[in-house]
């Protein structure tokens, strides 16, 4: 039976009076306060009545209540235990999710019954929903203008063993003979020898010097096929999740090779061969590999900016959770696309050199957003192709000496080669860092649509202006170190890619609460000390302060001055 309070309705006596008027001020400057009053009542509970009965069964624990504590408890980065503990005796948690009721049918909630509402919003997706909502709350509340915005990743652990090569074999071959055991214990028995190599207290035979590891691998990799190939045609064994995980392994570590005899013979991939994608553990089968950061996933985070940290909160916009080998290019249009659904798109994106190529600047301008990001590649040569002078339809008509080419082509592709005269390009003093090639016959210059707007935005990275705006994209470094410090966010308590993105979204969440909660404290606190104060007032307060130095300054030397006249014997006191 569904049971949902009322959040929005004013309670005629405030609940917590009881607590005196300190703490229940300690309460109002919290983010519990800001939660109670502006979240609590936009979460998505009503996304949650499909998966209980309106009339049957007995009545669920208060939704709200419970889509607050999963929110919460990763906003606080508590473990289960924890969570439950803080949801039935902690103050402040009881006072963000207005749980007024002193009985154990409201003040507790079992750990299975946790589990069980933070697996349904896993599965199902509502810890997007819930992110959309109390984004939109928070920017409703600040009237949040989206327009600049900054985007970066952030590399994410989950609860999972990194794994070499060997132990990856080990670990996979030996879940799928258990799995094996305990679903078809006939088709295990038959095994024979295989069985106990790989059982767990055999674990010594793979702890090998690093000179043996590659005759080891080869004797993994045999196994590995065997196994794949004795149990290809069993649709039963097939269907086992841990039976997929070892094709999985097989294909991204080893190739089959025929010999002259046409048999078959297991070669293992070198491991720059192997891809980012392939599997890293049983146990996280979507997480990935990435060079720079290690295995794992990665979090795409947008947020918001603006010069003065007055105006408004810096606020997270959109989030998006991927495996580890993903790369940062593929991501920018997603999140452009993704915040103008709801109307936070940027009109000017700060970013790094990946976000940056040409397609995605391009593509964002479509979109009506300004991708401000440096080029990726080498360095031009001092005179770059935007030094040279074109016309509307963007054709050479001089170079940076203002010597008008002799010939143009325009290629198949649409590019085009310009000729100059090489007598006067073998004389020019610009001739070492010109982008012109000479040969022996000719001097010329090959471009196309592409490359000329590279070369003019290498040119605007150097002006000040460009520096300027460029400043601000770091401050999401602080952002990405708030998300690890605050809320746990690189080294998570869960695995798969459902948990991780739930743990990752929420964490995301609390921290805007968090910020949003401290901007308003420190609007207050100058709103406060404003009007608190005559500023005629203070304008003589500061005249009298300056006179009353300069006199105490003036006593001060005047002092020091009569101490050593006295000191060196040159000080008459004068007799009244």
């Amino acid at each position: 039976m569904i049971y949902v309070k009322d959040h929005k309705q004013r309670d005629m006596f405030n609940p917590f009076a009881h607590l005196g008027a300190k703490r229940l001020a300690l309460l109002e400057s919290s983010w519990a306060h800001l939660f109670r009053e502006e979240i609590l009542h936009n979460l998505p509970a009503e996304k949650l009545f499909q998966f209980y009965d309106e009339f049957k069964g007995r009545k669920t624990k208060e939704l709200y209540a419970m889509l607050g504590l999963v929110l919460i408890q990763q906003m606080e980065d508590c473990s289960d235990s924890d969570a439950i503990d803080n949801f039935a005796l902690n103050l402040k948690w009881q006072y963000a999710l207005n749980i007024t009721d002193e009985s154990d049918a409201a003040s507790y909630v079992s750990p299975r019954t946790l589990w069980n509402l933070r697996d349904i919003v896993a599965q199902h997706g509502l810890h997007d929903a819930l992110f959309e909502n109390v984004t939109n709350a928070l920017k409703k509340l600040f009237t949040l203008d989206p327009s600049k915005q900054r985007l970066d990743s952030v590399h994410l652990f989950s609860n999972m063993a990194h794994l070499g090569r060997i132990r990856l074999f080990v670990r996979t071959i030996r879940v799928f003979l258990t799995n094996l055991k305990r679903h078809h214990a006939k088709e295990y028995d038959a095994l024979g020898e295989i069985t106990l190599r790989y059982d767990k207290k055999s674990d010594g035979a793979f702890s090998v010097k690093p000179t043996e590891s590659a005759k080891k691998l080869v004797e993994l990799g045999d196994d590995c096929f065997y196994l794949v190939e004795r149990f290809n045609d069993k649709k039963t064994v097939c269907t086992m999740g841990s039976y997929k995980h070892l094709v999985r392994l097989f294909t991204d570590q080893c190739v089959v090779e025929k010999d002259d005899d046409k048999a078959s013979r297991v070669v293992i991939k070198a491991s720059k061969d192997v891809s980012s994608a392939s599997l890293q553990n049983p146990s996280d089968p979507d997480a990935g590999y990435c060079g720079h950061k290690g295995k794992g996933y990665q979090m795409q985070v947008m947020e918001t900016y603006s010069e003065d940290r007055n105006q408004q909160p810096n606020l997270i916009t959109h989030i998006r959770v991927e495996a580890a080998n993903e790369s940062d290019a593929n991501a920018l249009l997603p999140a452009i696309e993704d915040a103008g659904k709801r109307g936070l798109a940027p009109t000017e994106l700060l970013a790094d050199t990946l976000y940056g190529s040409d397609e995605n600047v391009e593509t964002a301008k479509t979109l009506g957003t300004t991708v401000i990001a440096p080029v990726m590649g080498a360095k031009e040569s001092a005179t770059g192709l935007a030094d040279f002078t074109f016309n509307d339809k963007d054709q050479i008509i001089g170079c940076p000496e203002q010597q008008a080419p002799i010939k143009s082509k325009i290629g198949k592709q649409g590019g085009m080669t310009v000729h100059f005269d090489k007598a006067i390009c073998d004389n020019c003093s610009r001739q070492s860092e010109c982008a012109v090639k000479r040969d022996k016959k000719s001097s010329s210059l090959s471009y196309d649509a592409k490359s000329l707007r590279l070369s003019r935005r290498r040119q605007k990275e150097k002006d000040e202006a460009f520096t300027e705006k460029y400043r601000y994209r770091s401050g999401i470094e602080g952002t990405m170190s708030d998300l690890d410090r605050v809320t746990g966010l690189k080294h998570l308590r869960v695995r798969g890619m459902p948990q991780v993105s739930l743990a990752a979204t929420l964490k995301a969440t609390g921290l805007n609460i968090r910020r949003s909660m401290a901007f308003k404290n420190r609007v207050k606190r100058d709103k406060k000390r404003n009007e608190g104060s005559n500023p005629s007032l203070y304008r003589l307060f500061g005249v009298v302060r300056e006179q009353i130095l300069r006199c105490c300054g003036y006593f001060s030397k005047l002092s020091c001055r009569l101490f050593e006249n006295h000191r060196f014997g040159d000080f008459r006191p004068q007799t009244v």
